[in-house]
């Protein structure tokens, strides 16, 4: 097969050997102003279509802009929280005609942005450089009826200007991503950026955070940047990475079929699990771009830049630096901890006695849902019981859960259930049954190698919890077992 238009196995599979994907990401974030850009019209989801439009939005003759102050605050904020440079900046008119944009224009910054020469850093340490984080206006929304309800094959197409005018901040990263691994970790970090600093909702799923792929592949070893192709309507992590996948594989098979790929605007099918053709895709001069004359030019003073630090919130990579430093966890751990705004409540809780494990495994095990009523000093109560043999695990979580429901302190909670720390005499009383009843299995966890030390150990355990119908202690029984086999 030599067509680029027709789908084949080949991109079945990983990316084969010799190849490597360059990916540069454009990110598009909707501010969290109350009103549109230019005009004071609602910025709102989900309303009935087209009414939250006016004169200004729609571009009618005689309209004039007027800038919303608190988007040029949020889109500076949101540079500085990405390592920007904040400029004095212009915005300009990109022309081009297509029908989600009502005035034949989009109001952007070209040549003079806002926000450039950013980073970020992912939690594996790769730094990904920003090019740009600039302001514009979001387009309308075309909804495609007939077929399937996508562009290709629908019978016809609405368009709903709700969203025309609405602030945006597209973030443009350098071509400086390597996998598609590496591409969510970068949508995700920047993700908990847009909500640390609380300039919009960064909602994928809703359109408040949009993201276009432009991928293109080379040989192992070269610097060079070959043709890429630009992939749109990609609405969750999961299909930004098979888009990655799927569109790298293309333009391997591509070469490997002595064709290239021609550079394109592609949108990402989900449900098929591939890439189709959109537009060829234009540069910058098909834009026509030109100072818009409406608006005067943005300044950024110093006091400016100073006042915006002051304002930050701590950012993500620094809670997981803290969160690690505190409780000893995981990356995936503190990752997971940070994801869910959980780290600075772990981090109350050591502060106040609990055992740093102990509060990082309730957390993402059992905490999943949220704290409820629990406070880091109730928690680290309740986890010192625990960790002292007072509470077996078992125990410790069923107080667990009254405690997030209801609050209390896990000292009184235990003592209303009944639960008191198991006495050693009787525990080992009741290994020595289970023993006697198990003789086989015993001289295989006495005796035996690894495997069957682990499986048996694993069983004995079952039997006393069974036994004692949880009350137990897990370290206790460990000790009792490895005490009893003279290990």
């Amino acid at each position: 097969m030599t067509s680029a238009t027709t789908s084949t196995d080949a991109t079945d599979g990983v990316l084969p050997s010799g190849w490597e994907i360059v990916i540069g990401l454009e990110v598009h974030v909707e501010l969290n102003t109350n009103t549109k850009l230019f005009c004071g019209c609602p910025n709102s989801f989900g309303d009935e279509p087209n009414t939250n439009v006016c004169p200004i939005c729609l571009g009618l003759p005689g309209s004039l802009p007027v800038l919303n102050a608190r988007a040029v605050e949020s889109a500076m904020r949101l540079g500085r929280a990405l390592n920007c440079d904040v400029n004095s900046s212009v915005f300009s008119r990109k022309n081009y005609f297509y029908p989600d944009q009502p005035k034949d224009y989009q109001v952007s910054q070209y040549d003079l942005a806002t926000n450039t020469d950013g980073h970020i850093d992912l939690p594996s340490g790769t730094r990904i450089r920003i090019e740009r984080a600039h302001i514009e206006e979001d387009a309308g929304k075309l909804n495609h009826g007939g077929g399937d309800g996508r562009i290709h094959g629908a019978d016809y197409s609405m368009a709903d200007y709700n969203r025309a005018g609405v602030p945006l901040v597209e973030i443009v990263s350098h071509p400086d991503l390597r996998s598609a691994e590496d591409a969510k970790a970068y949508v995700s970090e920047l993700r908990n950026i847009v909500t640390a600093v609380d300039v919009s909702d960064a909602k994928m799923e809703e359109g408040s955070m949009r993201v276009d792929a432009n991928v293109s592949v080379r040989p192992v070893g070269s610097d060079e940047l070959r043709t890429r192709c630009e992939v749109k309507n990609i609405n969750s992590l999961r299909s930004l990475e098979r888009a990655i996948e799927y569109e790298a594989r293309r333009h391997v098979h591509l070469y490997d079929n002595g064709e290239k790929p021609r550079q394109e605007t592609r949108h990402w099918d989900e449900e098929a699990g591939r890439s189709r053709s959109g537009r060829s895709k234009e540069d910058a001069e098909d834009y026509r771009y030109f100072p818009e004359p409406d608006l005067v030019p943005l300044v950024v003073t110093a006091e400016d830049i100073t006042r915006l630090d002051a304002s930050l919130p701590t950012m993500p990579s620094a809670r997981r630096q803290v969160l690690a430093d505190k409780a000893g966890a995981t990356d995936d751990e503190v990752g997971l901890l940070v994801d869910r705004g959980q780290d600075a409540f772990a981090v109350s809780s050591i502060d106040a006695g609990a055992d740093p494990k102990r509060v990082v495994v309730h957390l993402v095990n059992n905490l999943s849902e949220g704290v409820g009523q629990l406070t880091p000093e109730t928690f680290a109560g309740l986890v010192t019981l625990e960790t002292s043999g007072d509470l077996s695990s078992t125990q410790a979580k069923e107080v667990l859960a009254e405690m997030v429901a209801h609050g209390g302190e896990a000292v009184a909670i235990a003592a209303a259930k009944g639960f008191e720390a198991m006495d050693g005499g009787e525990l080992e009383s009741i290994l020595d049954g289970i023993i006697a009843e198990h003789p086989d299995e015993w001289e295989r966890f006495a005796t035996g190698d690894e495997g069957d030390r682990k499986k048996m150990q694993g069983m004995f355990t079952g039997q006393i919890m069974k036994a004692t119908k949880g009350q137990a202690d897990g370290a206790a029984v460990a000790r009792l077992l490895a005490e009893k086999a003279g290990s």
